[in-house]
């Protein structure tokens, strides 16, 4: 099987490749990313896998429209998560999804995965969720027969963002600051257990529909924190901020950072107070979840890649 992961040097993408890897090293794995930093460590870190790094809203000057050729799926994984320019949402969430969607029909690619996201039934309205709505809809018009997944906050190896970030920002200061009362409820989802669901809807082509995959245990926001403490093994003091402040803060990074890891949109998400179904996915997919405690120990200890750091 060849399969196309536009998208695939984020987080989600390089998690599905060691999976896919190990379980099918038959496998040609195309990867499409316009982030170089990102596509220099997978082409490191993955050297039988074919890395592109050409920007997926454009099919002229770039080879990877003709690379497609003999693809029989397609994981859908180009996001713009968090930005200080808004016209990357717009971007990144649908332009490339419309370019996508019009070369996989082109190539007659039969099988379309597509990694949404759990804001798409958040109270939230910032630019993010809105696109990646926009983003859901355009895939549904488009493509009958396709899988829909909408995880909920994701961590594990090769995170820069999310979790990630947080861990390093632990290691590095003596103290750890919390958004107001920090018992904001959390559902973060593992993502070695998300890839598992991702290489399950690969092998049986009978799947379909749309499934929200959210994390099985609810934690706030505060005890999250703590595990991640006590995984990566650093003693922060941590203090509680109001939010205001919290959020002013942000923003003034926002205007020192030209690519900031965590956005004032992305704290009023954070404290919104969004709590999301859980469906049978372990089920369904036929996986075995890992435990919170585990995957934050897998994620921070584990010797294979737990102390690879995805330039950001």
């Amino acid at each position: 099987m060849k399969v196309f992961l536009p998208g695939g040097a984020g987080l989600v993408g390089l998690n599905l490749i060691a999976l896919l890897q190990q379980h099918h090293p038959d496998w040609q794995l195309l990867v499409v990313d316009k982030k170089r930093e990102a596509v220099n460590a997978g082409r490191q870190l993955f050297p039988a896998v074919e890395f592109l790094c050409e920007d997926l809203t454009t099919t002229s000057g770039v080879s990877w429209p003709q690379r497609l050729a003999g693809c029989n799926a397609c994981v859908m994984l180009q996001a713009e998560i968090g930005n200080t320019d808004p016209s990357q949402f717009e971007r990144n969430n649908i332009r490339t999804t419309e370019v996508v969607l019009e070369q996989l029909k082109r190539q007659g690619i039969p099988r379309l995965v597509h990694i949404s996201s759990s804001v798409v039934n958040s109270v939230a309205t910032d630019l993010y969720t809105s696109t990646k709505r926009a983003q859901e809809q355009l895939v549904q018009r488009s493509w009958p027969g396709v899988v829909i997944l909408r995880p909920t906050l994701m961590f594990g190896w090769f995170d820069r963002k999310h979790l990630g970030w947080l861990a390093r920002f632990m290691q590095k200061l003596p103290v750890f600051p919390i958004p107001g009362s920090g018992r904001f409820i959390r559902q973060p989802l593992y993502v070695g257990d998300f890839c598992q669901v991702i290489q399950s809807c690969l092998e049986q082509p009978g799947l379909s529909g749309t499934y929200d995959i959210t994390g099985l245990e609810q934690v706030s926001y505060i005890s999250l924190m703590r595990q991640l403490r006590q995984a990566v093994q650093a003693r922060p003091w941590i203090i509680h901020l109001p939010i205001p402040l919290f959020g002013w803060l942000l923003q003034l990074w926002a205007l020192i950072s030209r690519q900031p890891a965590f956005t004032r949109s992305q704290l009023t998400a954070l404290t919104a107070g969004d709590e999301f179904d859980v469906i049978d996915w372990p089920g369904i997919f036929s996986v075995q979840p890992t435990r919170l405690a585990d995957a934050l120990r897998i994620t921070y200890q584990d010797p294979r890649y737990s102390q690879v750091v995805i330039p950001f």
